[in-house]
């Protein structure tokens, strides 16, 4: 089967491209907007449309397979590729990828990703759509699902049961909560907890939130037995609040955890370091000092830890309990893949996650990676809605999971 030719459209995203940078200092709220100036470098504003780039591999007996290209919610910070805006990355699109794949035949997963994949320097969000059209051809020409293909092609079976969903709140940390409890999610809330008035001074409006997470879950419970992971990302606002403190970072999340119970609890970036190895080391010195402490609340490695020889770095020095595999930030698919194994091999949680900014495609494509690689959660993405990226995640899940049992 040949690629006949290759096409690219440009298309919008779940969400926006903020400035992550802008919201942590100087820009303020204003509805769903922010006001203020950008502090990194692409942005004209502190919040704009978040866009990608449809990459269609037209087959020759015309089938047409599709990947996305997206990139993450916050770009250009915590050591990401800059902003990836359509109309400037379409023609680079067009140029890496007709030399590479128009007119030549499709093969392995593994060969047609690592030839976009190893071309270097070359936009994450692009190797990130590319590789998920890759897979499409290589699953359409063998009449196969792109899950059976990866299992295949790395030695795996696909999950016979659901991977548990992450659903995450943005701003609407209240409201959203309840569409969560109410569909069953079985990680949340991500809560977006960014900036100190969120959080409070020494983290008591976080305390109380936690409280409020446990209660509402003990009220709305769908079902008996329901019991979620209560998972909150802090953007390292915790380790201002607190000036990297790290005995007073562990005291909280003993506070923390009691008011959790009877629900696991989970910290996603209690600190941001501001570069890779003392994010490291930071992150492995507070797991440590939980484990000593006796400390049941597990830290979620984010930032700083992008690419998959970061996530092997973090996970060779127990930096965390578990690491988020941001799947754009990785580029090639392969290299998702090969993270989640890496973690689950070597003791690290792994966390198939990605981004608010991705779109309905790339989260079908990323919940193939779940189903055959069977990671301990995934997000649930597109958007901050929950009902649209629950839905997406949990239809394709299901859709895998009976056609698995009927073909």
């Amino acid at each position: 089967m040949k690629i006949k030719d290759i096409i690219c459209a440009p298309g919008r995203t779940g969400f926006f491209f903020d400035d992550q940078a802008a919201i942590k200092t100087t820009a303020v709220a204003d509805g769903n907007a922010y006001i203020g100036k950008p502090a990194t470098p692409g942005f004209t504003q502190v919040r704009q449309a978040g866009e990608s780039v449809s990459v269609m591999f037209i087959l020759e007996d015309g089938q047409i397979a599709h990947g996305d290209c997206a990139a993450v919610q916050y770009s250009g910070t915590g050591g990401r590729d800059p902003l990836f805006l359509a109309k400037d990355f379409i023609p680079v699109i067009l140029k890496e990828t007709e030399a590479l794949y128009k007119g030549k035949e499709v093969t392995t997963f593994k060969e047609m990703a690592q030839a976009i994949d190893n071309r270097r320097p070359c936009h994450t969000a692009i190797r990130y759509g590319v590789t998920q059209a890759c897979l499409d051809a290589v699953a359409k020409a063998n009449r196969k699902l792109m899950a059976q293909v990866i299992a295949e092609e790395y030695g795996l079976t696909v999950s016979d049961k659901p991977i548990p969903i992450f659903s995450q709140s943005g701003d609407d940390r209240y409201n959203n909560v309840d569409k969560m409890i109410l569909k069953g999610a079985e990680v949340l809330p991500h809560g977006l907890v960014n900036n100190i008035t969120k959080l409070g001074h020494k983290g008591e409006k976080l305390l109380e939130y936690i409280g409020w997470l446990r209660d509402r879950i003990v009220r709305l419970s769908p079902y008996a037995g329901y019991k979620p992971v209560l998972h909150i990302d802090v953007y390292g606002v915790l380790g201002i609040a607190l000036d990297h403190d790290y005995d007073a970072i562990v005291g909280f999340m003993a506070k923390a955890q009691k008011m959790a119970e009877p629900f696991t609890l989970r910290i996603e970036g209690p600190v941001d370091m501001g570069s890779r190895d003392p994010q490291v080391e930071a992150l492995a010195k507070l797991a440590q000092k939980l484990q000593t402490n006796g400390i049941n609340v597990e830290i979620v490695a984010d930032e700083w830890c992008n690419t998959l020889e970061d996530i092997k770095i973090f996970t060779d020095n127990q930096a965390g309990h578990m690491a988020q595999i941001k799947t754009p930030d990785l580029g090639g698919i392969n290299n998702s893949i090969e993270a989640v194994l890496y973690c689950k091999q070597n003791g690290m949680g792994a966390y198939l996650g990605g981004t608010c900014n991705e779109t309905d495609r790339s989260s079908q494509v990323c919940t193939h990676i779940a189903m055959a690689t069977s990671p301990a959660q995934m997000l649930a993405k597109p958007g901050m809605g929950v009902d649209e990226g629950y839905m997406v995640v949990f239809n394709e899940m299901n859709r895998i999971l009976t056609l698995m049992k009927n073909i």
